[in-house]
């Protein structure tokens, strides 16, 4: 996706290539073929679902054809995660790759020795908290989290920036997309992203799997992976993507 002339231009496939992702079950199978992919064009050319799709449909709100609806599909199922995992932008990973991903990102952290140790910010305390001891278990809306750890006008500042920094080291990620409820328990309005962690999704054996070794064993698996798959991509720039310092 760029800005050409002043507006925002998708940059997709025909639906003849024989590389074109047409529906939701294509695009899981490519993500469980590859690993992991963001969801938008980024410095390494052809990584993305956009370049895998049709850019017709997307925001069209047809779920059979859309891939910004296929994101919340996904998120659903449950079998892939999906979050801000790229460069601070969304994207997917596959079970097969994420403790890979978590043990990097975490540099072989739970979230609790992160904090004893001091590496972590007082404002993602108080969102870790809301998902810790009780609720350990929890699935909260974006708003609700915002709310409940006193993020807004009259608390702290720089709600987003907190919440996409803790999907980038992989202590949050998205549950699902749930449209509010009103007194009534009717749905309505826009679809809005539901947050848990990842231990809560898929358990915390499955998540840590890669603590075995070190983050910089990890890194280099994931690092590794994409230089296969696009070789003529920089270093610099496959880092930078993949979040490798």
């Amino acid at each position: 996706m760029s800005v050409e002339n002043g507006e925002w231009v998708m940059h997709g496939l025909s639906k003849n290539d024989p590389e074109c992702l047409h529906t939701v079950e294509d695009l899981e199978k490519y993500i469980e073929k590859v690993g992991f992919v963001p969801l938008f064009g980024n410095e390494i050319k052809g990584f993305s679902v956009e370049e895998k799709t049709e850019a017709k449909y997307w925001w069209s709100g047809n779920e059979l054809k859309d891939p910004w609806e296929w994101r919340r599909i996904i998120s659903a199922r449950g079998k892939i995660a999906y979050g801000k995992f790229f460069d601070k932008k969304s994207g997917f990973i596959s079970m097969e790759w994420l403790p890979y991903f978590v043990n990097f990102r975490r540099d072989g952290y739970d979230f609790d020795a992160l904090w004893d140790d001091g590496k972590a910010s007082r404002k993602m305390k108080k969102i870790m908290d809301l998902f810790d001891g009780e609720n350990e278990d929890a699935e909260l809306f974006s708003f609700e989290i915002k709310q409940m750890a006193n993020f807004g006008k009259d608390g702290d500042k720089g709600f987003e920036g907190v919440m996409t920094a803790l999907q980038m080291q992989m202590y949050l990620t998205t549950r699902d997309f749930r449209q509010k409820k009103n007194k009534k328990g009717e749905e309505y309005g826009w679809h809005v992203a539901v947050f848990t962690t990842p231990e809560n999704m898929w358990g915390y054996r499955n998540v840590t799997a890669a603590y075995k070794e070190s983050p910089e064993e990890s890194a280099s698996k994931v690092f590794d992976h994409v230089a296969k798959m696009y070789p003529k991509a920089g270093a610099k720039e496959i880092r930078k993507v993949l979040g490798i310092r």
